[in-house]
């Protein structure tokens, strides 16, 4: 808390001392009054929405595409050395450079977004995935045969619950893609969401709806990683006897 309130005194005391004019760096009170218009005129809230709504559509979709690619890509070795290259070859790709086909093939709508969102993070989960396969020790693998586990309880029983453990950076690093991508490509789409109220800033010139914004994409980003994938970790630890003491 010291460190943020010396960071936003900072922030205080340059805006007041005008090095730059208030339209290029407002003050912290131009910002809160910015995201203050938003939130009474009800913009944020319809624009949090439908952005969380199109994330989470999209990044279900992806985490179990995802799942299924990198599972098939640590289990068979025909499937790693042929689905597996175009997934490295495609996670090299920035994601926004997916908009453009995805505008051809669904045209300007909600489903272009999903696209791009799912296209952006899938390819970091199947290969968390796969790497999690990977790891698996054999000696798991051999004593779910030896207790008579079938292919689908091998699946359900043996490997899904041993590759959890490393699967959980990937759905965070999968969420990070997936949330870029998001924001990229509501910047080119006229919608209510935040990259929508990003772009109006930058359209008005109002700096301080940009940062209002930015800050609003963080505070969630920070929500996010706190209340989901902690909690997840921490569960994780406790689950398979990694939590500290």
């Amino acid at each position: 808390m010291v460190f943020y309130l010396a960071l936003l005194s900072l922030w205080q005391l340059v805006a007041y001392v005008a090095i730059w004019p208030s339209y290029v760096f407002p003050s912290p009170h131009a910002v809160l009054t910015s995201l203050q218009g938003t939130i009474d005129d009800g913009k944020l809230t319809e624009a949090v929405t439908n952005t969380m709504k199109r994330m989470a559509i999209g990044f279900g979709l992806s985490v179990v595409i995802g799942l299924l690619i990198g599972v098939a890509m640590g289990t068979f070795k025909w499937v790693d050395e042929t689905l597996g290259s175009a997934v490295l070859g495609l996670q090299s790709l920035p994601s926004v450079t997916w908009f453009p086909i995805a505008l051809l093939w669904f045209g300007l709508n909600d489903h272009a977004i999903i696209f791009v969102v799912l296209m952006g993070s899938v390819c970091s989960i199947a290969i968390s995935s796969r790497t999690g396969v990977r790891d698996i020790p054999v000696i798991q693998l051999r004593a779910g045969r030896m207790f008579g586990a079938n292919r689908l309880q091998m699946y359900w029983m043996v490997v899904m619950p041993a590759m959890l453990p490393s699967m959980v950076q990937g759905l965070k690093l999968g969420w990070s893609f997936a949330w870029r991508s998001l924001l990229a490509a509501e910047l080119l789409f006229v919608s209510p969401s935040l990259g929508h109220l990003l772009g109006v800033g930058r359209d008005l010139n109002d700096v301080g709806l940009v940062m209002a914004m930015m800050f609003v994409i963080v505070a969630i980003s920070m929500i996010v990683d706190r209340v989901l994938f902690g909690r997840l970790e921490h569960w994780v630890h406790d689950r398979w006897g990694l939590a500290q003491t």
